[in-house]
């Protein structure tokens, strides 16, 4: 029985057979508990970096993740039945005695033949069932909610192993600043501050500009006005 699980070369070797439509055999070690010893078919292989668990198995009716350590490569010859033993010949029946000649000599009459008894060969005992591992809740895979800054701009996203549950979508600075507070570590904290501040200071320049621009257009329009 393997139980050192699959290495890293194995599990590329069973990436490359399954993209060729090949099953790998692997055989359960003791990490697996129960289960050890027995056969399956591997499926599938998922994302590593989702779960530990990436490797799944069919095993009977099931179909049941489990790590690289709970596996390993099945030898050559795994799982097939031993050939039939062979049945024993029937005994041949012992010759009848030829009659005698002898003169004067009372004829006794030959043996009754017997039939062979052919003997039944002993039936094959059936194996026992072996206990079944309770199959592993499958756990669900992470979950990850970003906060970024690009460009002006704050956005959330979120993602859920390798499905994106919500596409990043802008957010108020507000929020933003909110959502850091949550966390609770001063770095990113004050990280977030002074990105707030250097936003405010650039937008109090932008209105200084507009509120000049303005008075200029507005005194331009008040000498179009005396001028009628």
């Amino acid at each position: 029985m393997a139980g050192q699980g699959l290495s890293t070369d194995e599990i590329q070797g069973i990436r490359e057979a399954l993209a060729a439509g090949r099953k790998p055999r692997v055989v359960f070690t003791e990490a697996a508990g129960q289960m050890a010893g027995q056969l399956g078919q591997v499926v599938e292989l998922t994302d590593p970096a989702a779960s530990e668990e990436f490797v799944v198995v069919r095993f009977g009716r099931d179909e049941l993740p489990f790590s690289p350590a709970d596996v390993a490569i099945a030898p050559k010859g795994a799982g097939r039945r031993p050939a039939a033993e062979a049945k024993p010949e029937p005994e041949q029946p012992p010759a009848a005695p030829e009659p005698a000649f002898v003169l004067d000599t009372p004829r006794v009459p030959a043996p009754r033949r017997e039939e062979p008894k052919t003997e039944q060969p002993p039936a094959e005992p059936k194996p026992a069932k072996r206990a079944v591992k309770a199959a592993k809740p499958k756990t669900p895979p992470g979950l990850t909610v970003t906060l970024a800054y690009a460009e002006g701009e704050w956005t959330v996203a979120a993602q859920q192993g390798t499905k994106a549950l919500a596409r990043p979508y802008v957010v108020k600075p507000a929020e933003a600043l909110r959502m850091v507070a949550l966390v609770d570590v001063p770095g990113v904290q004050e990280a977030v501050e002074q990105i707030l501040a250097a936003e405010r200071a650039e937008a109090e320049q932008q209105a200084e500009k507009l509120r000049a621009e303005l008075a200029e257009i507005e005194a331009r329009l008040a000498e179009l006005r005396e001028a009628r």
